[in-house]
């Protein structure tokens, strides 16, 4: 699974807003609210790049809440999305259509079972730099008629490197890819489905964190700082 990740300006300092604007060619719909982020976790609001007509930055809740739903409380089930059901489970196959998007981020976390301890990790890009997560996003309508817009990140089996780390990741989207995913004429399962694979590992790094990040209430730079000898080697 894939349930905490990073999202800040690996050009420039921590402190600074991360420029996905300018990484991923989209407009902010809103502005004044990103931030550097380094323990993004469920239900919290995320940017999200959508397509309807034209690229923009959109502020949803993490965690998918179908237009059916009777409740936004699922959302707190629906983070993720298995890319091997996406196409067949009710609550995904819709937005598996007609409303995907890209959730940029810097890295992401997981935990590696040790016995019986848990060793968090960051994955990310070699050297650093953005990459989008393969997502889908939904629209629903509260009891007072608010929208509430929300997304998942779709994942699938490990590559080598996270292989030993765990046995899902989420789906990295190569960037000459993007815009195919977020192009919603595109639309046949046949089509969508190549996208659905691991990333490539030689393109990967990984290495132990702090166990601060293990709380959600933690924040800060110093989170996605690698403890000594906790690399594992490249691929």
């Amino acid at each position: 699974m894939c349930g905490r990740y990073t999202l800040s300006n690996p050009r420039g300092s921590f402190s600074e807003t991360p420029d996905i604007d300018v990484r991923f060619l989209a407009e902010f719909v809103e502005t004044g609210w990103l931030k550097p982020r380094f323990n993004i976790a469920p239900t919290q609001d995320v940017p999200v790049i959508t397509n309807e007509g034209s690229r923009r930055i959109e502020r949803m809740r993490w965690g998918l809440v179908p237009f059916w739903a009777k409740d936004v409380k699922i959302g707190s089930r629906m983070i993720n999305a298995r890319g091997e059901t996406v196409a067949e489970k009710p609550a995904f196959r819709a937005s598996f259509k007609s409303k995907r998007c890209l959730i940029p981020a810097t890295g992401f976390y997981e935990w590696r079972r040790e016995g019986k301890s848990k060793t968090p990790m960051l994955i990310r890009l070699k050297g650093g730099g953005y990459f989008s997560m393969a997502g889908l996003y939904d629209r629903w309508k509260d009891p007072d008629g608010n929208i509430v817009s929300s997304c998942t990140i779709i994942t699938t089996g490990p590559n080598e490197l996270m292989s030993s780390i765990h046995d899902r990741m989420p789906v990295i989207l190569p960037e000459e890819a993007e815009a195919a995913w977020i192009n919603l004429e595109v639309n046949s399962v046949d089509e969508l489905k190549p996208f659905i694979r691991p990333f490539p590992a030689a393109s990967m790094e990984a290495y132990e964190v702090s166990a601060a990040v293990n709380s959600a209430r933690n924040e800060g730079p110093e989170l996605i700082e690698p403890v000594a000898a906790g690399r594992l080697p490249g691929f």
